[in-house]
């Protein structure tokens, strides 16, 4: 493979915001991987977020993208899985499995489609300098006939279209809009576009639990986040299982759990002098009402996305978190405190009028 722009590339990123910025191109949000797809005749490669290779899971894409894109490309989309008329993120991580067998089953049962929405390279010319417009219009034009697996996103620069598309494209699985600068060139693994989501969700790292307070199962998840300096911070729980879950939860995580915290981020809880004043894991608390805070916990290797409402000073979950889906596509390294840049958040000199 020898294209004008090579692997590893890490995807340009979007951050939340709370309404939808005027003068802009507006998407869809996608409910998929995002992925960079190569192509130099008949080599295809997907890569993910994570530059990981995604192309051994998604074959039936493999053999469909040779015939549909161009000769030689470089392009940023998402793959996904429709069912039911809907995006079924679901099905999209049970391709995430070691058996070629059961991925190729899979691949026949619940085909996966590519939606390209912005062009990093064609032919022999890299357009990463470009600004958004013409990249646009680029992509537009080399997928002008573009059919089934392999779909053009549909774009807009008109505001109240994108607002009504808010609305209307959750109906179909899509969790929001992303507004992007049409003088934006691609950046790589920069927060330079722009999300707004119907729900507030952050990817977090799973590095323990604590047990139920009936002792049978994981009572909650303590959650991370890292820091401008690398370090991993608790930023709260996720709980709200049934007890069937809480019981299968203890069996999925037995593989990374720890004999000790030694070696953990979180070690230093059990030093009391490095408790003080803090919120890590274990530590004394004016919410914990004498009971026991002990947890056990994990190699900090799992990322659960989960849903929230209102961070603490910034740096943590005010409120127990929701649990929303395991993200097999996503890096610990990669779960960051700047997915909060910019906070979803409401004036309130807008209610005490």
């Amino acid at each position: 493979m020898d294209l004008p722009v090579m692997p590893p590339v890490r995807p340009m990123l979007a951050k939340s915001v709370a309404r939808i910025p005027a003068g802009m191109l507006y998407e869809a949000k996608w409910d998929g991987f995002r992925a960079i797809v190569f192509r130099d005749g008949r080599e295809i490669e997907f890569a993910s977020r994570s530059t990981k290779s995604l192309t051994r899971y998604f074959p039936e894409l493999v053999a469909a993208l040779r015939e549909r894109l161009p000769e030689r490309c470089v392009l940023d989309g998402e793959i996904v899985i429709a069912r039911d008329g809907r995006l079924d993120f679901d099905a999209l991580t049970e391709r995430i499995h070691p058996a070629d067998s059961r991925v190729r089953t899979l691949a026949e049962r619940t085909p996966a489609s590519f939606v390209a929405f912005d062009v990093l390279a064609l032919g022999d010319e890299k357009v990463t300098d470009a600004p958004m417009a013409e990249r646009r219009h680029r992509l537009e034009e080399a997928l002008a006939d573009a059919c089934p697996p392999l779909h053009l996103a549909p774009a807009t620069t008109d505001a109240a279209l994108a607002r009504r598309w808010f609305e209307q494209f959750e109906g179909a699985g899509l969790d929001g809009i992303v507004a992007k600068p049409l003088t934006l060139r691609y950046q790589q693994d920069q927060r330079l576009m722009f999300k707004i989501k119907h729900e507030r969700t952050a990817d977090c790292v799973v590095a323990g639990y604590r047990v139920h307070k009936s002792g049978q199962g994981v009572g909650s998840l303590l959650l991370g986040l890292y820091d401008a300096v690398g370090t991993l911070q608790h930023v709260g729980v996720c709980a709200a299982f049934t007890m069937k879950r809480r019981t299968e939860l203890i069996a999925e995580l037995e593989p990374l759990r720890m004999p000790s915290v030694a070696g953990h981020p979180w070690a230093a809880w059990e030093d009391e002098s490095a408790q003080a004043g803090s919120r890590m894991p274990g530590s004394v608390n004016r919410w914990s009402g004498g009971k026991s805070q002990t947890w056990v916990p994990l190699e900090p290797r799992l990322v659960a996305e989960v849903a929230y409402d209102h961070m603490e000073n910034g740096t943590r979950f005010r409120h127990t978190a929701r649990f929303r889906r395991w993200r097999p596509d996503r890096t610990p390294e990669s779960c960051t405190y700047a997915q909060l840049d910019e906070p979803v958040s409401f004036d309130l000199a807008d209610v005490m009028r």
